[in-house]
């Protein structure tokens, strides 16, 4: 590709139709590669959704669309109108066709199975089944259930072999029809098989298979309609979000109340909501006080409290109060629909661990038809015994198909996302998911993420002049700061009525505080490297005994001398405690990484059991610092909230941001925790590590599965046990196989953090 801007890069997800297994992922994934200006595809079997990145200027998403329909597959172009609504009744649509294709070739199969083998299940049967014209029965009946049940297998086969290439329809067609063709010819041509290139290889009265072609078929559909179901389960947390928001909101419109559906609502427009009733749409609350039920997009089971001034956030439940909120956010930039897009990227992606699977999935079919026609050559040839030869290469097509193997890595993966939304959790992206599990060290800012990030003046220390005028000149200068400890000096001047005027120049200075002039006169605001750095002295001593009473100590300076401190204090947040102690039983070390002033970072330390403390580093020198560790060795995880952290966060293995904090601070991070609760640190890891278990756990069973069905299904142990593999256990085999895989990924679903 050539270069180009990030600005010229456009990334979209289209949701795929016709897919079967990982080999038809494989094949679309290749197509869309070879498109120019495709920078990144990943196309994902379990969610059945592609996700490309493409230059702009190079390619184009009807492009995409037809590349894919090339191959002879579909699929729903990103820009499709209420494309979600389409997705599920194309899903829905597939479901039912495989239901009606299933009946069908229940109905007709089961009195094959049961007039080939009935008689030998129960003897006493025979004189009933054993009829003139049984075998014709079963050739009319079986053949019917290949024209209607096995009709997508067929045709699948078949636009594989145009595009020369084979998946598990390939396999499941050649099982199929060589046991019925040899069936077609031993009831047309009983003696054909007597003789075969000069080999006696009658060993046997002439056998058929009719019921294992009709077996085969309709088993596997039962496999696809049950693995169809799962990975539906599989992706019912994404619908359950979509179906938190309601479809209409109460407005005030003229004076008057009416319902006006989401789509058509504005920003601005006031809408109004009873108790008991859902949040509609993101707003801020302009009248009245409630609890807020937020539980199923934060995690958080306490209620929150709101008032006017406060956020809401669409899809959660008003419980006790009447509110009225003005809408600041709609369609695709609300938070309900922001969790649902993360979380399908996530599922999109291909973690690092799919990559085995994915390049042994692209080999596997060849193998498997080379190992199926060695199976048959072996029998032929060396046993002269056609009838065993025929049955164990259709048992080796049949059981080997790499469905399993396909679905081991993004059910989980899918299963994996969707719970840590459920929890609050939001997974950025697969790598975040698998790697959160190796994180070594975990790194975390401190204001605003293990404190509440609302710090109070509690103390006043002036020298000269009153302490409400150093405040007032204090807060006046702070007036165009949008530091949290400026946000705490003017609130705690504004609570003592204090007049402040607005600076006639203002300049901030990063990590260090605030320069300004007010009424003339010269003020700094600021930390001691800022006192220091314009060559003013403080009291050290004083500065070090608030600073060991947990208190972060602002010097005011006015006319170059300093004229007073303000104290400032930060409430610990309830959860850090218990989060870092839960960090200390997984293994984990623990740093604070702060830009305040050693002492007080050390006494939050102290409290809430962390040994290692980094102070007093500027903004700029915090990713510095996490590149650093880096570099001796370990994952390191950073977890901050402000816009300060995000060169941290972005530098980090794994960045971590806390919900409640800045736009950049979770653009920069790979795990962003809605509620803002630590305990989303301990449960991100834990999840993680549960996830990638699960995925190991899944590929053991496929390749497990495999290492030990193939030479099974070839007759490999025949010699020492005797044991050959019916074609018919063979195919429900395979379908058990992949579905085993769908359940244990399913079981994430249950998964609680501490457990």
């Amino acid at each position: 590709m050539s270069a180009t801007s990030d600005l010229d890069l456009q990334r979209v997800e289209m949701p795929l139709l016709g897919m079967h297994c990982a080999g038809c992922a494989g094949r679309i994934e290749r197509a869309l590669a070879a498109i120019p200006g495709v920078a990144k595809v990943s196309v994902n079997f379990a969610t059945a959704r592609a996700a490309v990145v493409f230059n702009s200027r190079q390619a184009t998403s009807g492009g995409l669309l037809k590349a894919i329909q090339a191959e002879g597959f579909d699929a729903l172009a990103p820009e499709t109108v209420g494309i979600e609504n389409a997705v599920e009744k194309a899903r829905h649509s597939d479901e039912a066709r495989l239901k009606r294709r299933l009946l069908v070739s229940v109905i007709l199969s089961a009195p094959v199975v049961l007039l080939a083998m009935g008689s030998h299940l129960v003897p006493s049967l025979a004189p009933f089944l054993n009829f003139p014209g049984r075998i014709w029965l079963e050739f009319v009946l079986t053949t019917m259930v290949l024209l209607i049940g096995g009709r997508g297998f067929f045709s699948g086969a078949w636009t594989a072999l145009r595009h020369r290439s084979a998946d598990m329809n390939t396999l499941v067609t050649l099982g199929t029809l060589s046991a019925w063709t040899y069936s077609v010819i031993v009831l047309f041509k009983p003696d054909f098989f007597v003789t075969v290139g000069g080999i006696h290889v009658d060993h046997h009265a002439p056998v058929v298979y009719f019921e294992a072609a009709a077996a085969i078929i309709t088993l596997i559909l039962a496999g696809r309609l049950l693995e169809a179901q799962a990975r539906r389960k599989a992706g019912g947390a994404i619908r359950a979000l979509a179906e938190l928001q309601p479809r209409n909101a109460r407005i005030e419109l003229n004076g008057s109340e009416c319902d006006r559906p989401i789509e058509q609502l504005a920003l601005g427009d006031i809408v109004c909501v009873r108790p008991g009733e859902k949040i509609a749409i993101d707003g801020e609350v302009i009248d009245g006080v409630s609890t807020i039920d937020e539980s199923m997009l934060t995690g958080e089971s306490v209620p929150a409290s709101k008032k006017t001034g406060e956020k809401v956030i669409g899809g959660t439940v008003n419980l006790t109060g009447m509110l009225r909120y003005r809408v600041t956010k709609v369609g695709k930039d609300t938070t309900l629909r922001q969790i649902m897009r993360i979380v399908q990227e996530a599922q999109a992606e291909k973690p690092p661990i799919q990559r085995l699977a994915d390049r042994i999935s692209s080999r596997f079919v060849p193998l498997v038809l080379v190992i199926a026609l060695g199976t048959f050559c072996a029998w032929f040839f060396l046993a002269h015994d056609v009838n065993r030869a025929l049955t164990t290469a259709v048992s080796v097509l049949i059981i080997a198909c790499p469905c399993a193997l396909g679905l081991a890595t993004p059910t989980a993966i899918m299963v994996g996302t969707a719970r840590g939304a459920q929890l609050g959790i939001l997974f950025r992206s697969a790598r975040a998911l698998e790697s959160a599990r190796n994180i070594s060290t975990i790194v975390f800012d401190k204001t605003g993420t293990l404190t509440e990030g609302r710090p109070q003046v509690v103390e006043i220390h002036a020298s000269g002049l009153a302490k409400n005028e150093l405040l007032r000149l204090a807060a006046s200068a702070e007036f165009g700061s949008e530091h949290r400890l400026a946000d705490a000096i003017q609130r705690e001047a504004e609570s003592r009525d204090l007049k402040l005027a607005r600076p006639q120049e203002f300049h901030s200075v990063s990590g260090y505080g605030v320069m300004a002039t007010v009424e003339g006169k010269r003020i700094l605001v600021g930390n001691a490297r800022l006192m220091r750095e314009s060559g003013l002295s403080i009291d050290e001593m004083a500065a070090r005994e608030s600073a060991e009473h947990g208190l972060t100590p602002v010097f005011v300076a006015i006319d170059g001398t300093i004229s007073g401190t303000l104290g400032l204090a930060d409430t610990i947040k309830p959860s850090a405690e218990s989060c870092v102690a839960r960090l200390a039983e997984l293994g984990l070390q623990v740093t604070i990484l702060t830009g305040d002033n050693y002492h007080a970072a050390r006494v939050v330390a102290t409290r809430i059991g962390i040994k290692n403390v980094v102070a007093e580093v500027l903004p700029d020198s915090k990713g510095e610092m996490i590149k650093g560790w880096k570099k001796g060795g370990g994952i390191i995880g950073m977890v901050g909230d402000g816009v300060n952290d995000a060169p941290a966060l972005a530098d980090a293995d794994v960045g971590i941001a806390m919900g409640h904090g800045t736009d950049i601070a979770m653009e920069a991070a790979d795990i962003v925790l809605i509620s803002g609760d630590l305990h989303g640190v301990t449960t991100a890891i834990e999840l993680s590590r549960a996830t990638v278990k699960n995925i190991r756990q899944n590929l053991f069973f496929a390749f497990f599965y495999n290492a030990l069905s193939i030479p099974l299904a070839a007759g490999l142990l025949y010699p020492l046990t005797g044991w050959l593999l019916n074609p018919m256990i063979a195919s429900a085999a395979m379908a058990l196989s992949s579905l085993s895989v769908l359940l244990n990924a399913l079981r994430l679903r249950g998964f609680e953090p501490g457990k």
